[in-house]
């Protein structure tokens, strides 16, 4: 090597360290920010079950300092998160919240949906392959096989190459086990029929040690013994009507819904599922979520690792009572008090400030129509059943057909394919959608064979209607309800539609990489794993179509 191609090329290099070092050199850059990734010691994702926005500043006043205060106060709240898919029901909203897509993506149409192509019903977490553990019976017949897309908790074990632990919580199996992702280490619900927490062999062979133990305590049983009284004074309940109003349904059988709630008798009574239909069954959540931190050690070394939490009591009251029932009011103070006792327990354990806490809903609830009618708002209660029958009817008086109508899931009719044939199934679809064309309660009907029939739709409610269709898992016509209407089979008060008393969630980010702040931009379900995935600086979920929220991410 001569001197002259010695000395030109340490010039070279001298040239390139120099813009190594003045950050101009795009390589250094990827090198130097690649070499320490930054992410908190734990993630926990809390959705409430039929949590509407309204909550949030509703029962403001009697919420203390550490539960939605603190999450308020300290971290960053999206006033206007919205869903942007049909239908808005449980098992949809959880699984859109993690994966960051909607249903026509990730497959999840509904709690339960028809599979086209065999023309069974199926539950949306049903595994006849797996079996129960921690109990005989059949609820542990369960996994996220029918989930589409991968979850944000997916992608967090793929990239620290399954060191980082992910684990779901939840009375509801679906609520338990679609945020957790095909490869979570661990989902836990609550089997009603003999009250304990089980999972599936999907996940282990047999329960840990510790819940064995903690099943053992019967702590159901230990959470319903004191009765169910207003926590604070019945005076101080002024977000709500009065305390037996004639259209609330009963937590139980012949149990009037009024203070006091002899909730043991009510065990002996009904069993354990009684347990879901008071707030005790939110603490029982929570107690089980700071025992799987503890025991499982999440938030302990040097792997980011992800909780995720679902509160169902909510829903099930909210079914029952509505909106507007002093019991609704009750529940949200004694969860703001749940809330505030796991943040504490997170501060000891985890570290205040070194893990990152979400809260949202999976959809919100109506109020219920026979109190909006006495105060002459719209509304009206749909029998899905009746609905059905009478589509049976028009089609046997205009094609001498019976039961061309299989049945009515989440506001879509499902026809009997096979048995109408091709040219047969056109004409009485058509005929049946005129047909509810001519029912007050019906706003719009949807052929998802006809995009024309979209085009009379608005477009905030057609965009929801193309993103929640699934080919193999959707029916044959959308019908979207007027405001204030709902199905209230059963009596229930029920979720689901378009409105925003339905899709209108609170969405509020706190701790480690965020930034204290509040926006009114609209954003969406779908922002939320792409948002987690930012922070946490990995691949987003297969399927997602969100979108980071920038505003809140340091």
């Amino acid at each position: 090597m001569s001197v002259k191609y010695f000395l030109m090329m340490m010039k070279k290099i001298s040239f390139l360290f120099l813009l190594c070092l003045a950050g101009l050199f795009p390589f250094g850059n990827a090198m130097a920010e690649g070499t320490d990734v930054s992410r908190p010691r734990l993630v926990v994702g809390i959705v409430v079950d039929q949590m509407r926005w309204d909550y949030l500043y509703r029962y403001q006043d009697r919420y203390g300092e550490g539960g939605f205060r603190r999450l308020m106060r300290e971290g960053f709240s999206c006033e206007n998160l919205m869903i942007d898919y049909l239908p808005t029901i449980t098992a949809v909203g959880h699984t859109s919240v993690f994966t960051g897509t909607v249903p026509s993506i990730h497959g999840i149409t509904g709690n339960s949906f028809t599979l086209r192509s065999t023309g069974e019903k199926v539950n949306c977490v049903g595994d006849s392959r797996e079996h129960t553990v921690g109990s005989d019976s059949r609820s542990g017949e369960r996994s996220p096989h029918r989930m589409l897309a991968t979850t944000v908790t997916d992608e967090l074990r793929l990239a620290t190459n399954f060191r980082a632990k992910t684990v779901g919580v939840a009375l509801k199996d679906r609520a338990a086990i679609l945020p957790a992702g095909h490869t979570a280490n661990a989902a836990y619900w609550f089997d009603s029929k003999i009250g304990r927490w089980v999972t599936s062999t999907y996940y282990m062979k047999q329960l840990p040690a510790w819940l064995e133990a903690y099943n053992r305590t019967d702590p159901a049983r230990r959470l319903l013994s004191g009765g169910w009284q207003t926590l604070l004074p019945a005076g101080q309940y002024t977000q709500s009507t009065a305390d037996d109003m004639s259209y609330e349904l009963p937590i139980a059988k012949g149990a009037r819904p009024v203070f006091p709630y002899d909730t043991a008798g009510l065990l002996e009574q009904e069993g354990y599922g009684v347990v879901a239909n008071t707030p005790f069954g939110n603490t029982l959540t929570k107690d089980m979520a700071k025992l799987v931190i503890e025991h499982e050690q999440l938030g302990q070394d040097g792997d980011t690792d992800f909780l995720t939490v679902s509160f169902s009591s909510t829903d099930a009251l909210g079914h029952l009572l509505g909106v507007n029932a002093v019991e609704i009011e009750d529940t949200y103070v004694r969860l703001d008090k749940d809330l505030a006792d796991f943040f504490d327990y997170l501060d000891a354990k985890v570290g205040r400030g070194l893990y990152t806490v979400f809260l949202t809903a999976d959809h919100g609830g109506p109020h219920h129509a026979r109190f909006l009618r006495s105060h002459g708002i719209p509304s009206g209660e749909w029998e899905a059943k009746a609905v059905v029958a009478s589509l049976d009817s028009v089609a046997h008086a205009r094609f001498g057909i019976d039961h061309a109508v299989l049945g009515m899931e989440s506001y879509q009719v499902l026809l009997d394919r096979e048995k109408l044939g091709a040219a047969t199934f056109t004409s009485v679809k058509k005929a049946l959608s005129d047909y509810l064309r001519t029912r007050e309660e019906v706003a719009y009907v949807v052929d998802f064979e006809d995009a024309a029939s979209l085009s009379v739709v608005p477009q905030a409610i057609r965009e929801r209607i193309v993103n929640g269709y699934h080919p193999n898992r959707s029916g044959d016509l959308q019908i979207i309800l007027s405001p204030g209407w709902y199905d209230a089979s059963f009596g229930r008060v029920n979720h689901g539609v378009w409105c925003t008393y339905d899709s209108h969630l609170p969405l509020l980010f706190m701790g480690w990489g965020v930034k204290p702040g509040r926006t009114c931009a609209e954003v969406h379900m779908t922002d939320i794993a792409a948002t987690v995935a930012a922070l946490l600086r990995i691949q987003m979920p297969s399927g997602c179509i969100g979108k980071p929220i920038v505003n809140l991410l340091h």
